[in-house]
């Protein structure tokens, strides 16, 4: 969950910002993420109609925006705390954008699981899942540690702090908030069309 903050979407400088009929070229991390999918309810509600996506490996879109491969670029690693030392401007924050939306949090990723397991074996999963995160909070230092290896250099203030907004008391838990955050986006997805039928969530607790 991002509770006010989530995916950015930065630009190099060179698009013309001012003007929502300038094509736009935009480098996302796939087709098949949440980020994505806010990104284009964000542009249908801004009518911006001239965008062409480029899928690009999520830890090079920075470089590619850079570069001027592309306009702009959806952030959605640690790259989200990084991007004005790279020179790069904000365009919006989707999380920021969501929450002034709905006054609820962007949700971002979620485990799932298929129906037709066993009852018992969904339990199991989800109890061994949720004991996993909470180990992890319990022993923030040490995981963080181990987390640090896969940070692509970031520093260990600017790798506390990505943390601590993507996995926290939300991810335990999200509660009511959490679970109507979520019907609303797949909602909101289904009415404008950018997934083929609604869907309707059920929910499995610890």
């Amino acid at each position: 969950m991002g509770d006010k903050y989530g995916p950015i979407l930065v630009e190099n400088g060179a698009w013309n910002s001012g003007d929502k009929n300038a094509p736009m070229r935009i480098a996302i991390p796939g087709e098949l993420t949440t980020a994505f999918l806010t990104l284009k309810l964000y542009l249908a509600q801004e009518q911006h109609t001239h965008v062409e996506f480029v899928n690009v490996p999520f830890d090079q879109i920075l470089e590619s925006v850079k570069a001027q491969q592309c306009d702009a670029g959806l952030i959605i690693h640690e790259g989200q705390l990084t991007f004005e030392r790279e020179g790069l401007k904000l365009i919006t924050d989707l999380g920021v954008w969501w929450k002034e939306k709905t006054d609820l949090p962007l949700p971002l990723g979620a485990n799932a699981i298929r129906r037709d397991l066993p009852g018992q074996t969904i339990f199991d999963v989800v109890r061994l899942l949720h004991g996993s995160i909470k180990y992890a909070l319990d022993n923030r230092e040490a995981a963080l540690d181990y987390a640090l290896q896969f940070g692509r250099g970031l520093q260990r203030d600017d790798a506390d702090k990505f943390v601590g907004m993507y996995v926290n008391d939300w991810t335990l838990d999200f509660g009511d908030v959490g679970r109507r955050a979520v019907r609303e986006l797949l909602q909101q997805a289904y009415e404008h069309g950018i997934v083929p039928k609604r869907v309707v969530p059920e929910f499995v607790y610890p």
